[in-house]
């Protein structure tokens, strides 16, 4: 079947087929709007279906309004939501089932969370969480978090509740009389002993004038408060956990708390006595502490030396029984040794020994100090003048006096080989010589010359006598104090 149309430039009809192939434009329409709005969809919610979102439970002690799709934030970031909330079997409790993103991810086992409302008076609350500590394992998908780490808040209706009449009439009565403190002028007595800064003035104004030291005290609380922290993340929460567990174990033990408050107040009281001593004692805790800072690094430093020590020491300690029980009978046997009828007569009988020993010592100490005296002679004048060398002009050997004494004995030794068995004379040939000899000077022949004939020519005397030279002497010094000759320097003068 087919439709004629007319052409405007022709009169030739146009053939319309209506078996031609081709989509349906309303099908194609259809789809399009389905992509357009999956694709607006995605776009908005983010969402992936085709992922598997990581989910976790929290036991809460009420739903406390929380609903389907309400936020869950770190830090006031939205990083989940809730898709569930269902009831716990057998108690009053909520399990509130919720969905995280990848930013919201890991959660640890010590995490937290708490409901609060979104607005002051309530309403659009949401899931406040704290991941917890990177030192905890992370939970897995579909784990629960228990009712000890969750929180509500507290209501409005609650707070209200709390306030009934009397409870309202007593609050306002307080108010009132609040207002009374502040606003009362102080009587004559009050302020006899107020400082000048608040005598006549009222607690409100007084108040005031103490806002002017809350700079500097907030300054130094805020120090006090970060020094609290501690050095490391955890020691705020470590310290609340050992007050925890300290405090658990004072349950029960009201008596003797109430006695140590007792001798807490006795214990003040005598400190507050004492405030001169006391305020002294904490300015020198400052340099106390440095000091001991610097003594406990260098006993952290001993300690592994001791730990190593102490390792070291244990094979003995095992051995100190085995020592003890080998020792044993040698003390059974020693006992009867050092008895009376053995060493301790022994002892008993040694005794006037033993004074006189005493005696002899302190009668001995003159003579060592003599002996000293001579030792140190021998070490400070006769060695050290032994060692040294003589210039005896053409005669000089060099070498020192000490050695030039043992050689002189050894010529004495040659000499003497002129005695013999027919009595102690000197057997020797009388010689002479064409070289004339004339000796004078000194004491020699009462100032006379003496003449002979020798058969070499003589080079000199050794050495020549230089009449009044002396080497000075101190005869009231002792001879370890006394002054070493000059030798070296001694004229001895020319050899005859």
């Amino acid at each position: 079947m087919a439709f004629l149309r007319r052409d405007n430039k022709s009169d030739r009809p146009t053939v319309l087929r209506k078996d031609r192939t081709g989509a349906n434009p309303i099908t194609v329409g259809l789809i399009a709007l389905v992509v357009i709005g999956l694709i607006c969809y995605f776009g908005f919610t983010k969402n992936n279906p085709f992922s598997q979102p990581f989910q976790f439970k929290a036991v809460f002690s009420s739903a406390n309004s929380i609903r389907l799709s309400s936020p869950v934030r770190i830090a006031g970031v939205n990083v989940g939501k809730v898709v569930k909330v269902e009831g716990q079997e057998g108690t009053n409790n909520a399990v509130v089932t919720m969905e995280m993103q990848t930013q919201g991810l890991p959660i640890h086992k010590d995490a937290e969370l708490k409901i609060r409302p979104r607005i002051f008076l309530e309403g659009n609350f949401f899931v406040d969480l704290k991941p917890g500590t990177p030192q905890a394992p992370t939970i897995a998908d579909g784990e629960t978090i228990p009712a000890g780490q969750t929180a509500i808040p507290v209501q409005l209706d609650q707070v209200l509740t709390s306030l009934q009449l009397d409870t309202r009439k007593n609050l306002q009565v307080l108010l009132i009389e609040l207002g009374s403190a502040l606003t009362a002028e102080p009587t004559p007595a009050e302020d006899a002993n107020q400082p000048s800064m608040t005598k006549g003035k009222t607690a409100a104004e007084a108040l005031n004038n103490a806002l002017i030291y809350s700079e500097p005290a907030l300054k130094n609380s805020a120090l006090v408060n970060q020094a609290l922290q501690g050095v490391d993340p955890d020691d705020l929460p470590n310290l609340i956990r050992g007050l925890a567990a300290t405090s658990t174990k004072l349950v029960g033990s009201e008596t003797q708390l109430g006695d140590l408050v007792v001798n807490f107040n006795t214990t003040m009281g005598a400190i507050a006595s004492e405030q001169n001593a006391v305020r002294e004692s904490v300015r020198l805790l400052g340099p106390t502490v440095k000091n001991a800072y610097a003594s406990l690094g260098s006993l952290n430093t001993a300690l592994p030396s001791l730990a190593q020590f102490s390792l070291d020491f244990i094979p003995g300690v095992e051995q100190t029984q085995p020592t003890i029980d080998a020792v044993t009978p040698w003390i059974a046997q020693a006992t009867p040794l050092v008895s009376q009828p053995e060493l301790g007569g022994v002892a008993a009988n040694l005794q006037p020994t033993t004074e006189s020993l005493a005696q002899l010592s302190a009668a001995t100490i003159p003579t060592l100090t003599q002996t000293l005296n001579f030792s140190q002679c021998v070490s400070n004048v006769l060695i050290p003048t032994g060692d040294m060398v003589a210039p005896d002009g053409a005669f000089s050997t060099g070498k020192p006096n000490s050695q030039e004494f043992w050689d002189a004995l050894a010529g004495f030794n040659g000499e003497s080989q002129s005695f013999d068995g027919n009595g102690q004379q000197v057997h020797f040939s009388a010689g002479g010589g064409p070289n004339p000899v004339q000796i004078t000077g000194g004491n020699l022949n009462a100032g006379q010359p003496l003449y002979g004939n020798s058969i070499g020519q003589p080079q000199g005397t050794k050495p020549a006598w230089i009449s009044g030279q002396t080497i000075p002497t101190k005869p009231n010094v002792l001879c370890s104090k006394q002054t070493l000759p000059d030798i070296a320097n001694t004229p001895t003068g020319p050899a005859d």
